[in-house]
This record gives C-alpha cells, sequence and structure tokens, in this order.
C-alpha cells in the first residue's frame, strides 16, 4: 500500500479475497469466522497496515476505536513483550494503541488522560501502578481500565499479572533445597504492590521451612541496577552477610552480581543470586542468571481481553487475574560454601 494512501477495508477483502461483511466480522467478533479465514484476514490486515487507521475510522464512527497505554519507562525490558501481547489483541478486535510515555513524571501522566476527556481513547492500561496524582480533576470518570505488570496502588481498579507470591516461592524454595538458611531478600517497598507481593512470597517460603526471622535481612529497593549494587554495599559495611540473595526482579539481582564481582567475589561459589522476570539480559550475564520467568505477551493478551469485556458489558468478569510464574534454573545457584566443603 501507499504511504500516502490510507487502507482500507476493501482493501484487506481484496487481498484477503473475502467479502467486507466477513472483514468487518473477522475484526469484531472473530470467534464468528473461521480459523482459516480469520488468519487470511489478519495477514491482510498485516500488509495494508489497515489497524493502524482506527482513529480515523474513529472519528468517522463518532467513536474511539483506540486504546492509551500509559508507561512510566518504555525501555524497561518487560514492556515490549506485554505491548505485543496489548497489540495483537486489539488489532484482532480493531482496535489501535497510543502509548503514553511518563518517564515517571506526574505531570506527564495527566497530559495524557487529556484523551479521556477529548474521548479519543476508548479504555486504557495503566503500567505505572498509580493513577496520576489528581486524575479527579482532570476527568470526572476513568474509561474501562485495566492495570498490567504492577497492581494500581491507589486505583480500584481490575489488573492482570503474574503470581507474584508463588513466582517469589519458587526462587526461595530452590534456595533453601540448595541449603540456603541466610538470605537477603533485595528490593522491598511500600508503595510497589508487585514488590510488596514478592516480599510475601519470601517470607511465606522461610516460614514453611520453619527458619527464624533472626536469619532474615530484608533491604528496600527500587528496582534498579544501582538498588542491588549499593544494597551490596550495606551489607557489607553491617558486616552481615547472606549466603544467597534474592531479588526483587532481575535488573536488582544484576546490580547485586556487579557489585559481589567488584569485590572480587565468584557467583555461585561465594554468593548465590535470583532474580525476577527474565529479562533478555539475564541468559548474557556471566554467570547465566537463575530467576523467575513472566509469561509477559500472555499477560498482555489477557489484559487487552479484559478491558475488551469492559468496553462490551460494563463489569469486569475478574477483578484480578494472575497468570503463573515459571523458574528458570541457569547458572548463579549452588550449595553455600561450607555445604560444599
Amino acid at each position: 500500500m501507499s504511504n500516502s494512501t490510507p487502507a482500507t477495508i476493501e482493501d484487506v477483502a481484496r487481498i484477503a479475497n473475502v467479502s467486507i461483511a466477513t472483514v468487518s466480522r473477522a475484526i469484531h467478533t472473530p470467534e464468528k469466522v473461521a480459523n482459516s479465514t480469520r488468519l487470511k484476514v489478519n495477514q491482510a490486515i498485516a500488509v495494508t497496515g489497515y489497524t493502524t487507521n482506527a482513529m480515523a475510522r474513529s472519528l468517522r464512527l463518532g467513536r474511539s476505536n483506540m486504546i492509551l497505554v500509559v508507561a512510566p519507562d518504555i525501555g524497561d525490558p518487560n514492556f515490549s513483550n506485554i505491548l505485543i501481547g496489548l497489540e495483537n489483541e486489539a488489532r484482532s478486535h480493531g482496535y489501535g494503541i497510543l502509548i503514553g510515555h511518563t518517564q515517571n513524571d506526574a505531570q506527564r501522566g495527566l497530559e495524557y488522560l487529556k484523551f479521556l476527556n477529548s474521548n479519543q481513547a476508548a479504555g486504557l492500561i495503566l503500567f505505572t501502578g498509580i493513577l496520576p496524582f489528581g486524575h479527579q480533576t482532570m476527568t470526572a470518570r476513568l474509561p474501562p481500565s485495566v492495570g498490567v505488570f504492577e497492581p494500581v496502588f491507589n486505583g480500584g481498579i481490575p489488573y492482570v499479572g503474574v503470581d507474584d507470591i508463588a513466582g517469589a516461592r519458587k526462587a526461595i524454595d530452590l534456595l533453601i533445597a540448595e541449603g540456603h538458611r541466610k538470605i537477603a531478600f533485595i528490593g522491598d517497598s511500600r508503595t510497589r504492590l508487585a514488590y510488596s507481593r514478592r516480599r510475601m512470597g519470601y517470607e511465606a517460603g522461610l516460614d514453611a521451612a520453619g527458619i527464624g526471622h533472626d536469619l532474615r535481612i530484608v533491604l528496600e529497593g527500587d528496582g534498579t541496577i544501582e538498588s542491588g549494587r549499593l544494597a551490596v554495599e550495606q551489607l557489607f559495611m553491617r558486616d552481615t552477610l547472606p549466603t544467597a540473595f534474592m531479588c526483587v526482579n532481575d535488573q536488582t539481582a544484576i546490580g547485586v552480581m556487579i557489585g559481589l564481582k567488584a569485590r572480587g567475589y565468584d557467583i555461585p561459589e561465594d554468593f548465590s543470586v535470583t532474580g525476577f522476570d527474565d529479562v533478555p539480559q539475564a541468559v548474557f550475564m556471566t554467570p547465566s542468571l537463575t530467576t523467575i520467568r513472566q509469561p509477559r505477551t500472555a499477560i498482555g493478551k489477557h489484559a487487552m481481553a479484559l478491558l475488551l469485556e469492559l468496553l462490551s458489558d460494563g463489569e469486569p468478569p475478574e477483578t484480578e487475574i494472575l497468570l503463573r510464574p515459571d523458574l528458570v534454573v541457569r547458572n548463579s545457584v549452588s550449595a553455600p560454601p561450607r555445604l560444599r566443603r
């Protein structure tokens, strides 16, 4: 298709060799179309770029077919794969996506909500874990909204993400099975619910193993590489060292590994380290990082499906959908040194 000529539904129908009505059904009610036909239509949509014109169709129809996705950091390794799931599901139902990158700036968050006041967005997907402060004065009522990746701290809106408690239990159970008893949890947070849930899994695992509170070490963090490195420095200054580090995410774990290596320690010979998320860098670390894998594309797909149900029915069938995480065992965990002697 020409870059200067917007694709039309007629273009999609011609390329897919189906009727315009079939294209419309494949977009808006795909469950009523045969899989083979839906595949042909989706391929034609991909070729023509038809769904990228959702805003133009919205203006013609007098309603929005756009979904606003608000994220604090589009460079986050988790964002892109969740976005793939969101966009694929949205496209299959005739919706387009607008991305609002707040860069952790509260004012930017409010500016993106102007889309909601002007009816340029039918629904909201929120990565930030918190609604922008003062949003009540920006818009009297939020459109149908779903939180992903991070439960919304102050919003009471439906959430789709990973089961953080179950994932943390898998990590802590692995460390305990290897013989670790003094395990540090790095990255506790009072405002990020995902992080506090991961600490709950940490505590539950230690309780189940009968490990006392005197052997537990918990440090706060913001999920960055630097926070992991600083946690290592704090523990050495306190002269209170664990044999293993259970980190709230992979970025923190990478920071811990950098901090330990800078002091001349080997992993996992001297210390074991686990992460959470399974970002692309995890497999390229030396040693490769044992972590908890989030089903990111599936999270995006389920979140968009839930939002589309809200747009159709107005009531969420579920207020929280938690997907199962997987333990990915690599090379950053072994038995503590005393057990290997």
